[in-house]
């Protein structure tokens, strides 16, 4: 059963990655590319500072440190244990893909892009869901296609996505517990 879900899973790769175009990959090499999306970063903690303030900002700061440096490194752990090859490594898959990526790491379960950016996406939108009710959604559709450009572009696998994206909206769930438990003990809001 699980060597029907694997093989499952480089099928649907094949037929993803295969959907591109050289139209579209400059688009989706910016999408994967990691700071892309600073400035959204930047906007999210701009927001965080102005309907939450300066205290509560650099809590958040140091809770996002706290969270990337875990969830990449939870990432790491499982790759080095698991040490599923990438797509661009796998004999009989690399041979049928379209390989954009600027480089093919050697390992890809689970994907790091994937469980960062949607960590971050259910850490800020629950954090700024007082004021900004969809912006969540908005997030979570965000890291999604981050996700997704991680298959365009050659270097995993959906169920590497699948199982980042998990891991990432627990961690992002987990430490925005630890963001509301800080700032009630701080007496800085009420949630």
């Amino acid at each position: 059963m699980f060597d029907k879900l694997l093989n499952t899973d480089k099928e649907l790769f094949l037929y993803l990655n295969n959907l591109g175009s050289e139209t579209w990959d400059p688009i989706w090499l910016a999408i994967t590319h990691e700071y892309t999306f600073a400035p959204l970063y930047a906007l999210l903690l701009y927001l965080i500072y102005k309907k939450r303030g300066v205290p509560t900002l650099v809590i958040s700061l140091i809770v996002i440190v706290c969270m990337v440096t875990f969830t990449d490194q939870m990432t790491n752990v499982v790759k080095d244990t698991v040490q599923r090859f990438r797509p661009c490594r796998t004999e009989g898959v690399m041979e049928y893909m379209r390989y954009i990526a600027a480089r093919c790491g050697r390992y890809g379960f689970f994907s790091g892009h994937s469980s960062n950016t949607m960590a971050a996406a259910i850490f800020a939108g629950l954090v700024l869901k007082p004021f900004y009710k969809n912006a969540i959604y908005f997030l979570m559709c965000w890291s999604l296609i981050v996700a997704y450009s991680r298959v365009y572009v050659g270097v995993h696998y959906p169920l590497d996505l699948v199982c980042g994206l998990t891991f990432g909206a627990l961690c992002g769930f987990g430490f925005y517990k630890l963001f509301t438990y800080i700032v009630k003990r701080r007496g800085l809001a009420t949630f």
